[in-house]
């Protein structure tokens, strides 16, 4: 990205960010690539940063566990390993050995499912493989602390044995000779110890004149003589010569297995890049959940759509102090690219306008963003930002010229991917004369289609914002109860710079203010008058609106609420209704099959009778039988012990019994034939032929 002037980035805090990036790095490589930062341009490179980013965020999450614990630092190392007739030692083949086997467990990590499960990081690992013949070799001559085996090869496994035996052979004879010169007195406090690697008797400095050997030297105290015994001597010469070769013959293990992986060192440099690359994207997804940032959607175009976005240090200021943020919300696209920002002074005119800028910067960096993650962000191929008083000394400016320096600059290069930041725009000249030349610079940039923020307190500038294709309003608002700023961006409408309520705030004398109050231009003071107004009905209207959300989510709960009553109330009838047709049932096939007992014994009685018209007689009784209420409905007997019929016409308000199930209700409303009952919380439509009157039987006092 092209950044004008070339403190763009830290004028935004991007330094600050990086810096808090890089204390999450573990590694050299990743602390290095953090300082580094680039602010990238290519949809393609910062989609891949971005998703590697996210998908790491989600690990951390989800406290799964990564294998990138190795944190060392051996770059030197791994390039020493390349040059020819170079040696390593016993600790620098312990850290290749580890490097190897962190790579592996990368690679193993992404066996199976999480390759396709996290496919932005297994981007990393694309390039490079695991060579486990680096693993082998090391092992066939290393041991887990770093030394040289005796059975790296035959020369020293045959030294190393002969050294034993010497060993043993001279502790032995040593011992002798100390148990010697302590029966004669001769040994001082400190038996035995090492000279020149030789070992050696210490003995009173009186007596070295009675022991045979080398004098190796004295205390500084002069008191003790150090002395090979002259029995030991050949035992000496023989350990020290063994253990010269066994030096020689390490030294030359050690350059061979040098010499073998010397071929693996760009492959070991790739391994430590590899995990360098996971702790730095490591370091991005800590970063991350402590801004609370999020993935927006990327589009590869000139285009900003956020939502509720943060300033990412102020947010984390205001985390660790206990206070809430407030977040920006605004859209900036073909249709309106340039946005007016004007308020009172210290309303967060410049936070909002640093808030969009650093959270673009971090986006093409490759770092996830304070947004909610429904915003769209597009990409800039230039970022310009002019905020504060840039006087330069050094060329003899002015602000106002260095003002115009910067704006030249604006004018002769942006385009359709510039994105631009003016802190008061036109400030430090006549205001009149300073206003025209910020709506000439101004219809220019927007005239180039380039997208930005501009701040001001020039009335000009918002007339023109309201009636210039491509330009829109904006205000901070301000609560005038109470004289303080809410930090909020209100999209659309002009903002006044409540001057004289600041006035007032501060204590300024009344009479001052409202001598200051005409000297103002009328029509001036009306108009910011008009603007204060109506910034106060918006944030008003604001109120009124979130309540009226607030009262329908309750109204659509409680209509919820009712629609399940009713379906219980209505699954209540149902099911009673089909318990009352389950009973008639039973109790219509109980009087068939006790109608066909009798036919059959009527049938055997006319077998076996002799008369047969006493069997005539008792058929005519059973099939032609007075009619009779056969079926006894148990619910009916139970509303008849509490209500009971009436003549009453049925009307209004009369309570009714419902003849096909007995069920009691009120008539609340009749429609010609047929009336409508409310029977619990279910009302029912219901011929006025199926209702009869009753009236509630009032139980008598006990």
């Amino acid at each position: 990205m092209r950044l004008y002037p070339e403190s763009a980035a830290n004028q935004l805090e991007f330094d600050k960010v990086k810096s808090l990036l890089v204390t999450h790095c573990k590694t050299v490589f990743a602390q290095q690539k953090a300082a580094n930062l680039r602010i990238h341009t290519k949809k393609e490179y910062i989609e891949l940063e971005l998703n590697q980013t996210q998908e790491y965020k989600l690990l951390l999450q989800q406290s799964m566990y990564f294998p990138n614990d190795f944190t060392l630092n051996i770059q030197k190392d791994v390039k020493l390993l390349g040059i020819p007739g170079a040696m390593l030692v016993s600790e620098q083949w312990i850290h290749l050995r580890r490097l190897t086997e962190e790579a592996n467990n990368i690679f193993r990590w992404f066996d199976g499912e999480r390759r396709l499960a996290y496919p932005a990081l297994a981007r990393v690992i694309e390039n490079t493989y695991y060579e486990k013949v680096i693993i082998e070799l090391i092992n066939e001559v290393i041991d887990e602390t770093g030394n040289v085996k005796d059975n790296a090869s035959e020369d020293l496994s045959r030294i190393r044995m002969a050294l034993y035996k010497r060993r043993n052979d001279l502790r032995r004879m040593f011992e002798k000779v100390v148990a010697k010169l302590n029966k004669a007195g001769y040994s001082a406090e400190i038996d035995e110890g090492f000279s020149n690697g030789r070992r050696v008797v210490a003995v009173f400095a009186e007596h070295k004149r009675h022991v045979k050997g080398i004098l190796h030297g004295e205390s500084d105290s002069r008191k003790t003589a150090f002395i090979e015994p002259e029995e030991t001597i050949p035992l000496n010469n023989e350990v020290f010569s063994l253990e010269n070769d066994e030096i020689r013959e390490v030294h030359r293990i050690l350059r061979a297995l040098t010499a073998k992986l010397s071929v693996y060192s760009s492959l070991l440099m790739g391994y430590l890049e590899l995990i360098g690359e996971f702790d730095f994207i490591k370091a991005k997804a800590k970063l991350a959940l402590d801004m609370n940032a999020n993935l927006p959607n990327l589009l590869d175009k000139a285009h900003l759509e956020l939502k509720d976005a943060y300033h990412p240090l102020l947010y984390l200021y205001n985390k660790s102090s206990g206070k809430t943020t407030i977040p920006v919300t605004l859209t900036l696209d073909d249709q309106s690219r340039i946005l007016v920002i004007s308020g009172p002074n210290a309303g967060g005119k410049t936070v909002t306008m640093k808030t969009i800028g650093l959270n673009q910067v971090m986006l093409q960096s490759g770092l996830l963003v304070p947004v909610s993650p429904i915003s769209q962000m597009g990409i800039f191929k230039q970022l310009f930002i002019h905020i504060g008083d840039t006087q330069s000394i050094e060329f003899e400016l002015s602000t106002y010229s260095s003002h115009l320096q910067h704006m030249k600059h604006f004018i002769e290069v942006a385009n359709g991917k510039t994105l631009f930041f003016i802190d008061e725009l036109g400030s430090g000249s006549d205001p009149n004369l300073g206003g025209a030349f910020a709506e000439v610079i101004m219809e220019e940039l927007g005239r180039r289609h380039a997208f930005g923020i501009v701040t001001t307190h020039y009335l000009n500038l918002k007339v023109m914002a309201n009636r210039t294709q491509g330009i829109i309003n904006g205000a901070m608002q301000f609560d005038e109860v109470h004289l303080l700023p809410m930090y909020k961006l209100l999209v659309g409408k002009p903002g006044s710079s409540y001057t004289f309520a600041i006035a007032e705030r501060i204590g300024l004398p009344k009479n001052l203010i409202n001598r200051a109050r005409n000297l103002v231009d009328e029509d001036h003071f009306k108009l910011d008058k008009l603007l204060n107004r109506t910034e106060q009905d918006l944030q008003q209207l604001d109120i009124e609106k979130k309540d009226l959300h607030k009262l329908i989510r309750e109204n659509e709960k409680l209509k919820k609420e009712m629609e399940v009553v009713m379906d219980k109330e209505r699954h209540r009838q149902q099911v009673e209704t089909l318990k009352q047709q389950n009973q008639v049932t039973e109790e219509r096939l109980t009087y068939l099959k006790d109608m066909e007992r009798k036919l059959k014994q009527i049938v055997l009685d006319w077998k076996k009778a002799e008369d047969k018209n006493t069997v005539i007689k008792n058929l005519q009784t059973l099939l032609f039988k007075s009619p009779e209420k056969i079926v006894v409905n148990k619910l009916a007997k139970k509303v008849d012990t509490k209500f009971k019929e009436t003549k009453t016409t049925i009307s209004i308000g009369t309570l009714v019994k419902l003849k096909k199930n007995y069920q009691v209700g009120e008539v609340k409303e009749i429609r010609g034939k047929r009336a409508i009952v409310q029977i619990g919380m279910l009302p029912m439509n219901v011929e006025l032929s199926d209702l009869v009157a009753v009236e509630k039987i009032i139980e008598a006092e006990s």
